[in-house]
């Protein structure tokens, strides 16, 4: 069945690449409505559904763009805590352009959501199953979604500098591996980057206290790791929130190999425009045994939220 919030949750933080103080507040939807995001601070053309085809495609961050122009960005560690918690159903009012960082993880949206509580609904969920193998890519940037019984994250990344370095890790997403393995996971970059996106007008609202920054062998984020392989585990979060714009929970393989933002949303739109390359199924018992949100406890959350 199709699942939405018991009550409204409301977060404070500043945005990423803003540096913009954001008010979000996750209210309960009826079913069939989906995620869409609302800006509170516009009165005109002011909602936008977190599907694929609204997506502008960066490098940085996910961001929807409605036909008026209206935005909101950095929506990626949301939309990654609302497919691991199974949400198919809340309106997302936020009072500005972009979702705040908070600690640079999914994982303060997870416990929100888990603490309010999850309402099932009386309507039955369709799931997006992969029938055929689709692949695109941007240099030695790979990402592919293939046949699957239920949603696969296959992940590698290569970094120059040793604090990361080459890291790879698999894990089926069924059954609340998502909030025990990857949602505490933070985003990271290097030091030179931050410096260049400073620079640029990005990432006015980053700091040591929502990202692992590196510089060669040495995390300069105070408290260092929260694991040994927290950025690919970054990535594989990511790649959830990104693939959940596809409208639904998607049953298949995905594998990135260097794969950003924007080269996931290329993959979406690449499946929905191959005849044959999916189908819709309705969620039985057994197929609804297999996803990311089914299972998930309060308890399963890392003390770190």
């Amino acid at each position: 069945m199709q699942k939405t919030l018991n009550e409204l949750v409301t977060l404070d933080g500043v945005g990423l690449h803003s540096g913009k103080p954001a008010r979000l507040v996750l209210n309960p939807a009826p079913a069939g409505h989906g995620i869409v995001f609302r800006r509170s601070d516009l009165t005109d053309n002011n909602e936008i559904a977190a599907l694929w085809s609204n997506v502008n495609q960066e490098p940085l961050n996910t961001r929807l763009v409605n036909e008026a122009g209206v935005s909101v960005a950095t929506i990626e560690h949301l939309m990654a805590a609302l497919a691991g918690t199974g949400i198919n159903n809340v309106l997302v009012e936020i009072d500005g352009p972009e979702v705040p960082i908070l600690d640079g993880s999914a994982a303060p949206f997870v416990k929100a959501i888990m603490t309010t509580g999850i309402k099932r609904q009386p309507a039955p969920l369709r799931v997006i199953e992969v029938l055929d193998t689709i692949e695109v890519s941007n240099g030695d940037a790979i990402a592919r979604l293939s046949p699957a019984t239920s949603l696969q994250i296959d992940f590698s990344i290569e970094f120059p500098d040793e604090a990361i370095g080459a890291q790879a890790k698999q894990l089926n997403m069924a059954n609340g591996a998502f909030v025990r393995e990857l949602c505490d996971s933070r985003t990271f970059c290097r030091n030179s980057d931050v410096i260049a996106m400073h620079k640029a007008g990005l990432a006015l609202g980053g700091s040591l206290d929502n990202a692992v920054v590196v510089e060669g062998d040495q995390v300069l984020t105070p408290g260092g790791l929260r694991h040994d392989d927290e950025a690919v585990r970054h990535k594989m979060l990511d790649a959830l929130g990104d693939l959940y714009t596809a409208g639904a929970p998607i049953i298949g393989r995905y594998t990135g190999v260097r794969a950003g933002h924007a080269l996931t949303n290329k993959l979406l739109r690449a499946m929905f425009d191959t005849p044959g390359a999916w189908r819709w199924v309705h969620c039985d018992a057994t197929l609804s045994s297999r996803l990311p949100g089914v299972g998930v406890r309060l308890t399963d959350l890392a003390a770190v939220a």
